[in-house]
C-alpha cells in the first residue's frame, strides 16, 4: 500500500453545483480510498469501491447513497491517485461533489507529485478470463425516470448507446486501455486512443505529456439543458470542451484533435481504480461509459474465477 508524506487540501468547485468545495486529503495506514462528508456525518465513511458507485447515469462516478451522504464526480480524482501510486488516503470533502479544477486529471497529479508518495506499489488484480458488458446490460436496471433523462440528454448530443466495455487477459505487466468514440459530430466523429499503465515513471510521464490535461466535454444543448435542470452551473471555457450547435466545431481550444476520446481514458482508468487495485489486463471500451466501466467490474468480480489477486 501507498500514501501521501502528509496532509494538504484541494479547494474548487463542483461542475453541477457550482458551489465552492474544500478536500483535506490525509494519510492513511489502512489500504483504501476512503471518502468523509464534514458537511454531514463525518462518521460515515464513503469507500471509493465500484461496489459503493450509487449513480454513473449524469456521465460521472457516484460513490454512496444518493439520498444520504455521497460524492460525485470522483473518476478524475481516482486516475491520478493510481497514476501517482496512492490506494491508501482518508479525504474530508465539505461537499457532495469533487472539486472540477481543469476538468482533467492534470492538475490533481500535479498537486499529488508536489506532495510526494511513500509505500509500495499498488495491489494488482489480474483478469484471467475475458468478461463483456454491453449498453443494452447496463440499461436493465436503470428506473424509467433515469431513462428518460439520459434518452434526453443523448437526443441533444445526437448520440446512440450501442457501446460495450470487455476486459481480457495480457502479457500480465499492467493495464492497457484503448478506448474508442463515435458521435455524429463533425469535430469528433470516430476517434481512437490507446494508453498502457504498468507502475513505471515513463508510464506515469507518457500520461501526464499525452493523457493527462484531457478535459471533459459536451455539446452546447447538453450544458443548457442541465444548466436549466440545477446541473453544469459549475462548467466553463476552461473545464469544459464545449461543442458548438452545429457539431463541427468548439467554442474553446484544443490541447489535441483527439482529446475528446483522450478524456475517455481518464475517466476509464479513475473507474477501473475503484477496484481498489491497479487491474492488470486489456480494456477494450467502445461507445463506453462510467455505467458499463461499473458494470464490467461488478462482472468480472462475480466469479474467482474471473480474477487473481496479487498483494505484492
Amino acid at each position: 500500500m501507498a500514501t501521501f508524506k502528509k496532509k494538504f487540501e484541494i479547494v474548487g468547485h463542483g461542475i453541477h453545483s457550482g458551489e465552492t468545495v474544500r478536500m483535506v486529503i490525509k494519510p492513511s495506514k489502512t489500504r483504501g480510498i476512503v471518502f468523509h462528508r464534514v458537511d454531514m456525518n463525518k462518521k460515515v465513511a464513503i469507500p471509493a469501491l465500484y461496489s459503493c458507485v450509487g449513480e454513473t447515469k449524469m456521465r460521472n462516478t457516484t460513490i454512496g447513497t444518493m439520498d444520504a451522504e455521497h460524492v460525485q464526480t470522483i473518476e478524475h480524482l481516482m486516475a491520478a491517485l493510481m497514476l501517482v501510486g496512492v490506494d491508501s488516503a482518508v479525504i474530508e470533502i465539505d461537499g457532495a461533489e469533487t472539486p472540477i479544477l481543469d476538468g482533467s486529471a492534470y492538475e490533481f497529479m500535479q498537486k499529488f507529485l508536489q506532495v510526494g508518495v511513500v509505500g509500495a506499489k499498488l495491489k494488482r488484480i489480474i483478469v484471467k478470463k475475458e468478461v463483456v458488458v454491453t449498453s443494452d446490460e447496463a440499461k436493465k436496471n436503470i428506473p424509467v425516470f433515469e431513462k428518460l433523462k439520459f434518452w434526453i440528454l443523448n437526443k441533444l448530443a445526437g448520440r446512440k448507446t450501442s457501446g460495450y466495455v470487455k476486459l481480457m487477459p495480457n502479457d500480465g505487466k499492467g493495464l492497457n486501455v484503448t478506448a474508442t468514440l463515435v458521435y455524429p459530430d463533425k469535430i469528433i466523429g470516430s476517434q481512437s486512443f490507446s494508453y498502457q499503465f504498468n507502475q513505471t515513471k515513463a508510464a506515469q510521464n507518457n500520461f501526464l505529456k499525452n493523457v493527462a490535461r484531457a478535459r471533459t466535454f459536451g455539446k452546447i444543448s447538453e450544458w443548457e439543458w442541465l444548466k436549466k435542470h440545477g446541473m453544469g452551473r459549475g462548467a466553463n471555457e476552461h473545464n469544459v470542451i464545449a461543442v458548438n450547435a452545429k457539431g463541427d466545431g468548439v467554442l474553446n481550444n484544443l490541447y489535441w484533435k483527439d482529446e475528446f476520446v483522450r478524456h475517455k481514458v481518464i475517466d476509464a482508468l479513475g473507474d477501473m481504480f475503484t477496484s481498489g487495485g491497479i487491474i492488470v489486463g486489456d480494456l477494450v471500451s467502445y461507445k463506453g461509459s462510467h455505467a458499463l466501466n461499473n458494470l464490467v467490474l461488478r462482472k468480472l468480480f462475480s466469479n474467482p474465477e474471473n480474477y487473481e489477486i496479487v498483494e505484492k
